[in-house]
């Protein structure tokens, strides 16, 4: 062989060895790149969760007032002081001195509650007082007070209209509270705010309330009267025991008596004299039904009379008990 022929023959090798790389690089060049193929599904639990929509504020509806209901508050009367001052109690309803009220209470009752021809404008307001201070009106008023929640039939509310010496709280060992002169002036907005329950079922309280320089003429006012007849017709079973002022004392139980259907005057055995019953007795002279009541009379046989009206003496037990 030629020298030309070896070098031709040479070029054709060169030729073959440098197209075949040329040759295998060309199927990778047609290979798609590996960013532009689609990725693998993800498996479902490894998805991020759709984030819900923050919930929106509630818009509180306006609220609607309810009526104010008025509860009246208890207090508690500690009813062996009570037995211990020689007073009633409903625990003891045979007591000596429970047996003589209910002998003072029953024309008392019967008069409030007669439906007849004679019957009595408020008759179930009724009024205790005496002609000077100290002969046991505030006694008698708590006692009959007591004595009449024991009826079946009737509930008692006491009303401490003393207003310028209180005694009713004293007596029955409780504080001073808002009451009567309160709701008049104004400064309590409804009587149940002020009237008091207490431990003797069927009997509430309604204190004086506190001082008033003006209390004969808040007594004598508008209202009072308004304030007697919500009293009065409020409950048809209730009697209302008014304790008031002496009546030559003060001129506020003078005003009080014209607004009620019964007075008991309470007259102190050996003590009263008949000047100052008559007298007492004239500054009422418009009250429809006026009785007397003999207190600290001693060895008095039962049903005493003194004067007119009817008297029962109930000797020892009270004479540490005048109001």
């Amino acid at each position: 062989m030629s020298l030309i022929e070896k070098a031709a023959q040479r070029l054709d090798q060169l030729k073959q060895a440098s197209a075949a790389p040329a040759d295998e690089a060309a199927p990778a060049a047609t290979a798609q790149p590996a960013a532009t193929q689609p990725a693998p599904a993800q498996p479902a639990a490894a998805r991020p969760a759709p984030q819900a929509a923050a919930p929106q504020p509630a818009v509180p509806e306006p609220a609607v007032p309810e009526p104010a209901a008025h509860t009246s508050r208890s207090v508690h009367i500690d009813l062996a002081a009570l037995e211990a001052k020689g007073m009633v109690t409903p625990d003891r309803p045979r007591s000596a001195i429970a047996e003589e009220y209910r002998v003072i209470k029953r024309p008392l009752l019967h008069n409030a509650t007669d439906t007849g021809p004679a019957r009595i404008d408020n008759a179930n307001l009724i009024m205790i007082t005496s002609a000077m201070p100290g002969e046991g009106k505030t006694f008698s008023a708590i006692n009959l007070a007591i004595s009449m929640a024991m009826e079946l039939d009737y509930t008692v509310l006491l009303v401490d209209a003393d207003v310028s010496r209180p005694s009713v709280f004293r007596q029955i060992g409780l504080p001073p509270e808002r009451g009567l002169m309160d709701v008049l002036a104004g400064d309590v907005g409804d009587l149940g705010d002020v009237l008091l329950r207490t431990n003797i079922e069927k009997l509430s309280i309604l204190p004086a309330g506190m001082p008033h320089a003006r209390a004969t003429e808040l007594l004598a006012s508008e209202n009072m009267n308004r304030l007697l007849k919500q009293m009065a017709t409020r409950y048809s079973d209730r009697i209302i025991i008014f304790d008031s002022p002496p009546l030559l004392v003060t001129t506020e139980s003078r005003v009080l008596a014209t607004h009620m259907g019964q007075v008991v005057v309470v007259v102190e055995a050996e003590r009263t004299t008949h000047a100052s019953i008559k007298q007492a007795l004239a500054t009422i002279e418009d009250c429809p039904i006026k009785l007397m009541m003999l207190n600290k009379a001693r060895g008095q046989g039962r049903g005493s009379y003194y004067g007119y009206g009817y008297g029962y003496g109930y000797g020892d037990t009270a004479r540490d008990n005048a109001a």
